[in-house]
C-alpha cells in the first residue's frame, strides 16, 4: 500500500488532464467489428497467427502503447545500449555519465486485452564527478525490477483510437546504491489516434507515488507526454515527442525533454530502433542516445 501527502491541486490536475484525454479520444470507428472472436484465447490458448494484430511496442518513445500483446504470445523489448550525460546544471555542479546495457521489458499476453510486463534494469554503470573537488564516484550493478499490467480499454483490434490503463509497482532489487531501496508505484493512461497518410498521435498521463529523497515520506510525481509519429514506408518510421515530469516534492524542478527516434521493421515480429532524448530543462539529462530492439514470438 502506498501513502502520500500532497495537495488536492495535484489530484485535480491529474483528473483534468485525464478527463480531457478521455473526452478528445473518440470511440472505435463505426463499422469495425468487435474482437469477440478472440475473447476465448488466453495465455494457455494462444491466438492463432492469422488473427494476431500488428506488433505494437512500448518503445522507443517514452509514451507507452495502449495496445497489448496477443493472448498466449510473448514479446521482448530492450535497449541494446543506452547512454545518458548530464552536466549537473540544476545544482551541485556534478557531471554524471551513465550506461545501461540490455535493460529489458518481458511481456506475456494473458488475455486478449491484458498483458503482464516485467521490466528489469539488467546492468547499470554510473560515473559521477564533482566539478568542485574533482572527486569521482562510480556505481555498477543490477537496477530495480518493475511489474506492470496493461489493460486495453478500447481499440485493441479495430478503430482509429485506442486507450489503456497500466498500474505498476517497482521492487527495489538494485545493487551498489543505484536506487532508493523503496517500493514505489503508480498508474499510466496511454492513448493513441491513427491519422491519415501514415501519421499518428499519442500521449500518456502518469501518476507516480515516490519516496522522498529524505526517506521520511512520499510524494506524487506527474508525467505527461505527447508524441507525433510518421510511417515513411512499410518498414521505416519516425517520431517526435515531448516529455514532462513535475514533482510535488519540495525543492524539485520540472524535467522536460524533446525526443526523436526512428524504427525499422525487419519482419512482422522484429523491430530495430534508435533515438535520442534531449533535455530542455536544467534538471533533465542533457543527452540520452540509445539503440534497441523488439521481438515477438
Amino acid at each position: 500500500m502506498f501513502t502520500a501527502t500532497f495537495s488536492g491541486r495535484g489530484f485535480a490536475r491529474l483528473a483534468l488532464v485525464s478527463g480531457v484525454l478521455l473526452a478528445v479520444v473518440p470511440g472505435p470507428a463505426c463499422g469495425v467489428e468487435p474482437a469477440a472472436s478472440k475473447s476465448a484465447f488466453n495465455l494457455f490458448h494462444p491466438v492463432p497467427e492469422g488473427l494476431m494484430r500488428d506488433m505494437s511496442t512500448d518503445r522507443p518513445d517514452r509514451t507507452e502503447s495502449p495496445f497489448t500483446v496477443d493472448a498466449g504470445h510473448f514479446q521482448i523489448e530492450m535497449d541494446l545500449v543506452s547512454y545518458a550525460h548530464d552536466r549537473g546544471r540544476s545544482g551541485g555542479g556534478g557531471r554524471t555519465d551513465a550506461w545501461a546495457v540490455a535493460p529489458v521489458n518481458l511481456k506475456a499476453g494473458l488475455l486478449n486485452d491484458l498483458d503482464l510486463q516485467v521490466v528489469i534494469e539488467t546492468w547499470n554503470h554510473v560515473r559521477t564527478k564533482d566539478q568542485a573537488t574533482g572527486a569521482v564516484k562510480t556505481r555498477s550493478g543490477l537496477g530495480d525490477i518493475s511489474l506492470r499490467l496493461k489493460k486495453n480499454l478500447r481499440g485493441n483490434d479495430g478503430g482509429r483510437t485506442a486507450l489503456a490503463v497500466m498500474p505498476f509497482v517497482k521492487i527495489p532489487t538494485n545493487q551498489d546504491g543505484l536506487g532508493n531501496d523503496s517500493v514505489e508505484g503508480g498508474v499510466m493512461v496511454p492513448w493513441a489516434v491513427e491519422l491519415r497518410g501514415g501519421w499518428g498521435v499519442g500521449g500518456m498521463t502518469e501518476l507516480d507515488i515516490l519516496r522522498d529523497e529524505s526517506g521520511r515520506g512520499s510524494h506524487a510525481s506527474f508525467i505527461n507526454t505527447l508524441v507525433v509519429s510518421r510511417d515513411f514506408t512499410e518498414k521505416l518510421g519516425a517520431y517526435l515527442e515531448f516529455f514532462s515530469e513535475v514533482s510535488t516534492e519540495g525543492g524539485s524542478h520540472w524535467v522536460g525533454t524533446v525526443d526523436l527516434g526512428f524504427t525499422w521493421t525487419v519482419t512482422a515480429n522484429l523491430q530495430l530502433d534508435a533515438g535520442i532524448n534531449a533535455g530542455v530543462t536544467k534538471s533533465a539529462d542533457d543527452l540520452n542516445p540509445f539503440l534497441g530492439l523488439s521481438w515477438r514470438y
